[in-house]
């Protein structure tokens, strides 16, 4: 079967897990832990993609190391031991997932998340096995720098014009297009669909359940 793509590179938190409200409300606490500044919803929801410290330094230009160092570590206790806001795999991701994979396409993960979190929410979830290479913010440059999906380009062989990133956020879709790769952007995540567009070269879909067939609508066209 001919495809347009090799290699298809997801996000996760927006993209592939409805975790909005999780995020927020875990920055929105850990603020207060450190006695900051407040920061409005919209302003939290916008840096949601970015690594953790470009998160912090995105919120706080002011950060200074310690500041940035108090503040992820009072994150990371929200997120992954004290924080019980609900986040699940979008409606039909898990599906799409599997069926990707059993139609023959390398599978990827770049996201902002940390490694610990990632690692743990794919054991959770039971899909860490679906994805041949993972990259987390943590081990590597935040999006939009190119590294995350350059590196997975080179661990799986595959050339940025066969590779395609799917994601919720602006700075997706710039990644995409520093590693001179496709960018395809999903409407229902934390960034507007106008502001997805002027850069995702490959368009947009509205929910992921449309990915498969977006994907056999690009193939046929290459067949």
């Amino acid at each position: 079967m001919n495809k347009a793509f090799d290699l298809l590179v997801f996000d996760w938190d927006g993209t592939l897990m409805d975790s909005e409200a999780r995020i927020v409300h875990c920055l929105t606490k850990s603020i207060d832990d450190i006695g900051a500044e407040p920061r409005s919803a919209d302003e939290l929801r916008n840096i949601i993609g970015l690594g953790l410290a470009e998160a912090i330094r995105a919120l706080y230009a002011e950060a200074d190391t310690a500041f940035i160092q108090a503040f992820s570590e009072a994150y990371r206790r929200h997120f992954l031991f004290e924080d019980d806001t609900p986040s699940s795999l979008f409606p039909g991701a898990r599906e799409v997932v599997e069926g990707l994979a059993a139609a023959g396409y390398l599978l990827a993960i770049a996201t902002g998340k940390a490694r610990r979190g990632l690692d743990r929410v794919l054991e959770t979830e039971g899909l860490g096995h679906l994805f041949h290479a993972t990259r987390c913010a943590d081990e590597s440059f935040s999006k939009p720098h190119p590294a995350m999906l350059e590196e997975i380009m080179v661990d799986l062989d595959t050339a940025p014009g066969r590779t395609l990133m799917i994601g919720d956020t602006e700075y997706d879709m710039l990644m995409a297009h520093n590693a001179r790769a496709h960018g395809l952007a999903v409407s229902y995540g934390v960034h507007a669909l106008e502001r997805l567009l002027a850069h995702a070269s490959a368009g947009h879909i509205d929910g992921i359940t449309e990915l498969p067939a977006w994907l056999d609508g690009k193939r046929r066209s290459v067949a």
